[in-house]
């Protein structure tokens, strides 16, 4: 079998699991045609996402229950649809920022054709998963001390790595959006966020059209930072223009793959 994309392959490996129950290392590496290094690495994203259970030299099938609870945790659609169309922005050679978040992360897919990635992340969880693509993008880490609440690094140590490089775009979420001032977040601690924004030439705020909705007094960045706004359908017509107006891209994502 041709050698294809890693979450092709991913979703492969469990549909097989579903059919036989169970699949071993080896078996899979000669089916896909690559190396045993790869599907072990597969297996463990897969792990890592509640998805299955490794065992000595395979895997077999998650427990009912505790695949319930690992569905609930999966990318809505409206966040994969956004994170297709963000990724739309990048190139191979980017040199990026990933802000931590669960919209963010949803791009993570998304990045598994392009090559030659430079990508820098505050976020544990982001990092892990950017060392589990098969084309392995140069992972950078800004360091600094560790916030449970917004599950990232922050602080003067972050600022400071983050200040020393340039990068092509940065890619954020947001807890709100004022279509007045800009996005907004629950998180007091969002000086990182702005310098994320002075060092990346294009500012990608991702986000559902939902969050125009969410009245949060701390301010993250103003739309004069904002290159660009990726949403979804449901983003209403007269915020549509009026972000325009501020010179604001704004991308509405597809339903459609």
């Amino acid at each position: 079998m041709a050698k294809r994309n890693t979450q092709w392959r991913r979703r492969t490996i469990l549909d097989l699991l579903t059919e036989h129950g169970e699949v071993s290392v080896d078996a899979l590496a000669e089916q896909f045609q690559t190396s045993e290094v790869t599907i072990r690495k597969d297996l463990a994203a897969l792990e890592g996402n509640g998805l299955l259970l490794r065992r000595y030299g395979g895997a077999v099938p998650l427990p009912q229950d505790l695949l319930r609870d690992a569905a609930a945790s999966v990318a809505s659609p409206l966040k994969q649809q956004i994170a297709r169309a963000a990724a739309g922005k990048i190139r191979d050679h980017n040199r990026i920022i990933i802000d931590s978040g669960h919209t963010t992360a949803a791009l993570l897919p998304e990045l598994s054709q392009r090559r030659g990635l430079v990508v820098m992340t505050n976020s544990l969880s982001i990092a892990n998963a950017l060392l589990e693509l098969e084309n392995e993008p140069t992972l950078l880490m800004t360091g600094g001390t560790w916030d449970a609440r917004s599950e990232s690094f922050q602080g003067q140590l972050a600022e400071q790595v983050l200040g020393a490089y340039n990068f092509d775009q940065l890619f954020i979420g947001a807890d709100g959006l004022d279509v007045e001032r800009g996005s907004t977040t629950f998180n007091e601690l969002y000086s990182v966020s702005r310098v994320m924004a002075t060092v990346a030439r294009e500012v990608i705020v991702m986000a559902e059209a939902a969050k125009f909705a969410r009245r949060i007094h701390n301010l993250e960045l103003p739309w004069e930072s904002i290159t660009t706004l990726v949403t979804d359908s449901n983003i209403a017509a007269a915020d549509r223009r009026a972000l325009e107006a501020r010179g604001v891209e704004v991308i509405v994502a597809s339903a459609n793959p």
